[in-house]
């Protein structure tokens, strides 16, 4: 896959996709990583990196406040990037409206294109995902999840990859086959499937 050069892709799905299997299978991750990775030009950045930077330093605080933290902390890395000049890939397993806003926003406001990557994986196997990963998501976060996640398929499926430029769908067997993701001047991509 092609993007042009200091693009923000965030790639999003339901929980349990695959996408952090993706992102370490192209990158050579190991899922010990606490900070983004930079490949040249190109910062991976992962929302479980933020995760383990926070792992255990805010046990005293409530899920939600501590969820909070960790995502302003993978937002704030992202920006950092961003204003390095990086090209960014970066996972992101919410997608509803005000996420791909704010996405939108700090993209425009760092001058990069912004795209979407979206890997389609059915429900059932999102949730055996989460199985064997160990991280089960609680079933009304998943069924929020669930419907931002059919509403975003619906309209990029429709030709509407807003607030994004483009967007791309790849299902598990696209995702396996996936050799690299390259950023580059010559670049453009395109909306569907």
């Amino acid at each position: 896959m092609r993007y042009p050069s200091g693009s923000l892709v965030i790639l999003t799905g339901l929980p349990g996709a695959g996408k952090t299997t993706l992102l370490r299978r192209l990158y050579g991750l190991h899922g010990t990583e606490s900070l983004p990775v930079t490949i040249g030009t190109v910062a991976v950045i992962d929302s479980f990196q933020s995760k383990r930077h926070w792992y255990g330093r805010l046990a005293w605080a409530p899920q939600p406040v501590r969820r909070a933290v960790v995502f302003v902390t993978h937002l704030s890395r992202i920006r950092r990037a961003l204003t390095r000049g990086h090209s960014v890939i970066a996972h992101n397993r919410g997608c509803g409206p005000y996420v791909l806003r704010g996405f939108a926003w700090l993209a425009r406001r760092h001058r990069a294109g912004f795209h979407l990557l979206l890997l389609d994986a059915p429900p059932e196997v999102a949730l055996a995902g989460q199985r064997t990963r160990g991280r089960v998501v609680a079933p009304r976060t998943f069924a929020r999840h669930q419907r931002s996640w059919e509403s975003l398929l619906t309209r990029v499926q429709g030709g509407d990859p807003a607030p994004a430029s483009g967007a791309y769908i790849m299902d598990r067997a696209g995702a396996d086959v996936l050799q690299e993701i390259v950023f580059d001047e010559r670049s453009a991509q395109s909306t569907g499937r």
